[in-house]
């Protein structure tokens, strides 16, 4: 019997819970679980997360050594980010430096990061209708690539900086890509283990 580890990504949609299943009834009937996307196989584990909200890359493996490694390793996650408002070069220069954000009760300042104004939108899905983005005044999209995450990291940093998000995609985990999934696809990888030995090196 072959137990060597699994391992997986997906697309995560927009209104999505970033976990397998529920034992809430109430959450059942009103929520969208991992579990609708493929027949995943015992023991899967998400690797992170990214909020109901937020769409893009997920990672998910069997192996729970693994998730804990990379989940303490400080890979580098990149996401684009599309704002409400046009974003200037001095909110830009503040997202980097590290912002104040509130965490767990407390004012957390975020880390330094990697950050630009992308020049076009780029090519994704049509983003979820319960977003309302059409409502909002002019946008712009945004490349930020985090060390950390802590609970709507990227939702707060780009708040205090008065450009609020709209709609968040996770692009990026260390070498790992989203590539050419398409929304809600689910491709198995076989060699995540060895992507992820960098992360701790």
């Amino acid at each position: 019997m072959d137990r060597r580890p699994l391992h997986f990504k997906l697309y995560k949609p927009c209104g999505i819970i970033s976990q397998l299943n529920s034992k809430s009834l109430r959450e059942l009937r009103k929520k969208k679980f991992l579990n609708e996307l493929y027949d995943f196989p015992k023991g899967v584990m998400p690797i992170g997360r990214l909020d109901e909200k937020s769409e893009g890359l997920l990672l998910l493996t069997t192996d729970g050594k693994l998730s804990d490694d990379i989940n303490r390793s400080g890979v580098e996650k990149e996401y684009y980010a599309q704002l409400d408002g046009e974003i200037t070069n001095e909110a830009i220069a503040v997202l980097e430096k590290g912002v104040a954000i509130g965490f767990e009760g407390k004012r957390y300042l975020t880390k330094a990061c990697k950050t630009h104004k992308l020049n076009a939108p780029p090519n994704f899905p049509e983003a979820d209708k319960k977003l309302r983005i059409g409502r909002h005044r002019p946008s712009s999209w945004i490349s930020i690539t985090l060390t950390e995450g802590k609970f709507r990291q990227v939702r707060k940093m780009t708040a205090a900086v008065g450009f609020p998000t709209l709609r968040l995609i996770r692009i990026r985990i260390g070498d790992i890509s989203l590539e050419n999934l398409l929304l809600g696809e689910v491709k198995l990888l076989t060699n995540l283990t060895a992507k992820c030995e960098q992360f701790n090196s």
